[in-house]
């Protein structure tokens, strides 16, 4: 409960980071000229504070050192504090994570900077605690040690903030002729053996980060090498991830991350972004591998994001917190006791048994469900059953406890819709979709386009966030490459020329805004946005691929569906300008590393055009259905159509009873063909 009964300016707010912070007796302003003109005129320096609502440490200083009024008044005082949603304004948080990593060598979030009235740091950090501990300064002698140094020693804070603005500049990528060499990508797969844990999969040590794109990556690589290790890397992870407690095996979904190596205890939030990049990873490993684990995974995933976290117009929200009635992972821990009570002594006693459920729990006491050291088809035997009949069973229970569960006090879910997580979640049910031929996920996917497209446009700029009506933010290179994957998938799935329309006028867009003249690869934030430190790229990917990876990816796939050998062109230069960064560091640069292999590979294109007859709606099938990482296909029954966004298809004929079959090769081309063996042959000799 707040401590403080009036409400600050952040009351005022859409954010429900920010509302959250509203009745805080901190006197917060959000990030605006308000804020920094008192600043100025106070001769005050600015307390800053970037969290977003679902972070369990921003609650935890927030109750420790927000809430407090001493605290408050020590803040109050001496600076002017400025709250900022880091989901809302990932530009502002960026640049200021930057500065935190310089200094610290680390950061996180809660992310709490100390800055001059001109917004320049001196002094950065994540979580502190109120009061001081063994080498982790309290808030409290950290607000008072630097209002007296800022007071009493202007040099040092000129020098301090003088270093930062050197150092911020030296971050701005190398200007050089080089480009991105097949070299990266096998150090890259190397690093990944080199960090690979044969015991429970994932890489590294705790803890451990699901990270889909590095499984994107490791897939493409086995595609394109054939070595087996590429794939068991991806299978071996992805099935460690499911039977560990990261995933929810009552209500499905997977949290942020696991804080142990074996993936059993998680961080128990639950992203829209993660959820969406492990969809896409799982149904690009059923469909190199046909694994029908993957499969039920990808769809329960679809299942958990379209019950909790759909809104009634289509759109998704953001998140759901790991925190309940104060206390992290409440909502989905068991004791052992309760299982029995409510599934009963045989039934309870088998999901216990497959789900590691014990008296003395693995979590605090209570449990966490989880296989992974069970063998499903081993307890089956045991037990006198056979499998079918076990997994009939311990589906009753999880529908048992599933509705108990949903009694509970659920978690604090962050209902504002970000386009660019969004264009995540379409993309991945576009592809799910035509994968395994669920045309429910294609309905969802286009309700939430047309939500983007209805809402997050203002007079034809792409916006960050929608909330309670409120449409906010200009949207960043990410909202603009993750939109361009959307309709790239949706495409795919439906042969829709205005998917692809639509992805050009994106494209274009985002080239005006973004795209660097001079040394190529895009900014993180346009040139109609508001001037900050410095002007970003991002190419790292983090727990997202970053937005010039995935830009130049789905560039080049437009570029070989409409001919646009200009597009591809840019796409070089992408792999030119940060080429320095992702040799230097190949694991941390998976997504681009996938586009660069995409054109190692052998370029085909597939066009059919004219009316598809019986047996070659099942070639069109096996387009859409199997692991084809290298082609692009355009599907049509009219040559005016596509010529509108393809004109190298003027010169293709329609075939009348027939479709003809193109299929091109390396910027060579067979003939044209009706008969689907013939066209199986062409494609894959």
């Amino acid at each position: 409960m707040p401590t403080n009964k009036k409400a600050n300016r952040l009351i005022h707010e859409k954010s429900p980071y920010l509302l959250q912070h509203a009745y805080n007796p901190v006197d917060w302003f959000p990030w605006g000229e308000e804020a920094f003109e008192k600043a100025k005129r106070e001769d005050k320096p600015i307390f800053l504070s970037i969290g977003y609502s679902t972070c369990h440490w921003c609650h935890v200083m927030e109750k420790e050192s927000f809430e407090d009024m001493e605290v408050a008044e020590l803040i109050n005082e001496r600076f002017i504090a400025i709250k900022v949603d880091r989901e809302e304004r990932p530009d502002i948080d960026s640049v200021y994570m930057t500065v935190c990593q310089l200094m610290n060598g680390h950061g996180g979030w809660p992310l709490n900077l100390f800055l001059t009235p001109d917004k320049v740091p001196f002094y950065a950090g994540t979580y502190f605690p109120k009061k001081s501990r063994p080498r982790m300064p309290g808030i409290k002698e950290i607000i008072t040690k630097l209002y007296t140094i800022y007071k009493k020693d202007k040099k040092q804070i000129q020098d301090v903030t003088k270093q930062v603005q050197t150092a911020l500049q030296q971050t701005i990528q190398l200007n050089t002729d080089e480009t991105v060499s097949e070299i990266a990508v096998e150090n890259g797969f190397r690093s990944f053996l080199s960090t690979f844990d044969e015991t429970f999969g994932g890489f590294g040590t705790a803890p451990k980060f699901p990270t889909p794109h590095q499984h994107m990556f490791l897939l493409r690589y086995y595609y394109y090498t054939k070595d087996e290790r590429a794939l068991n890397m991806v299978v071996k992870t992805l099935d460690g991830l499911e039977r560990g407690g990261i995933y929810d095996h009552i209500g499905f979904g997977f949290a942020r991350y696991s804080t142990d190596e074996e993936f059993l205890v998680p961080h128990f939030e639950k992203m829209l972004y993660d959820n969406a990049l492990l969809t896409i990873a799982y149904t690009e490993c059923y469909q190199v591998t046909k694994s029908e684990d993957a499969k039920k995974v990808a769809k329960d995933t679809i299942r958990y994001v379209l019950r909790d976290l759909t809104s009634p117009e289509g759109g998704f929200y953001s998140a759901e917190d790991a925190d309940s009635e104060g206390e992290e992972g409440k909502y989905y821990v068991w004791s052992y006791e309760e299982i029995l009570t409510l599934l009963g002594g045989q039934l309870g006693t088998l999901y216990c048994a497959a789900y590691g459920i014990t008296e003395d729990g693995n979590f605090e006491g209570k449990n966490i469900p989880n296989l992974i050291e069970v063998s499903l088809p081993q307890l089956a035997e045991q037990n006198g059953m056979n499998i079918e009949e076990l997994l009939a069973r311990l589906e009753k229970a999880r529908t048992i406890l599933f509705e108990h569960r949903k009694k509970r006090i659920p978690p604090h879910k962050d209902d504002k819709i970000i386009t660019s997580w969004n264009g995540l979640m379409i993309a991945a049910l576009a592809k799910a979709s035509r994968v395994f031929q669920e045309k429910e996920y294609l309905t969802k996917a286009i309700k939430a386009i047309d939500f983007i497209e209805s809402n997050l446009f203002l007079s034809g700029r792409l916006m960050i966030r929608y909330r309670d009506g409120e449409v906010k933010e200009l949207g960043v290179i990410d909202d603009y490459a993750y939109l361009l994957w959307a309709y790239i998938e949706l495409y795919e799935a439906t042969f829709d020329v205005n998917y692809l329309l639509k992805a050009q006028r994106v494209t274009n867009q985002m080239i005006e805004l973004f795209w660097d003249d001079e040394k190529g690869g895009f900014f993180f934030y346009g040139k109609d946005a508001e001037d900050l430190l410095i002007r970003q790229k991002e190419v790292y990917d983090s727990a997202l691929p970053s937005g010039n990876s995935v830009a130049a990816l789905q560039m080049l796939k437009l570029a070989r569906f409409t001919g646009n050998a200009h597009l591809e062109d840019r796409v070089n230069k992408i792999f030119s300008a940060f080429s320095y960064s992702i040799q230097n560091y190949p694991m941390g640069h998976t997504y681009m590393l996938m586009a660069f292999l995409t054109t190692l590979m052998k370029r085909k294109e597939i066009v059919i055009l004219g009316e598809i007859s019986d047996d070659q709606l099942l070639f069109v099938d096996e387009l859409l259905q199997e692991f084809y990482p290298e082609i692009t296909y355009l599907v049509n029954k009219k040559t005016d159509e596509l010529a509108s966004i393809a004109p190298f298809i003027n010169n293709y004929k329609r075939g009348e009873d027939k479709a003809w079959i193109y299929i091109c090769e390396n910027y060579s081309c067979h003939k044209p063909v009706k008969d689907i063996q013939e066209a199986r042959n062409m494609l894959h000799e």
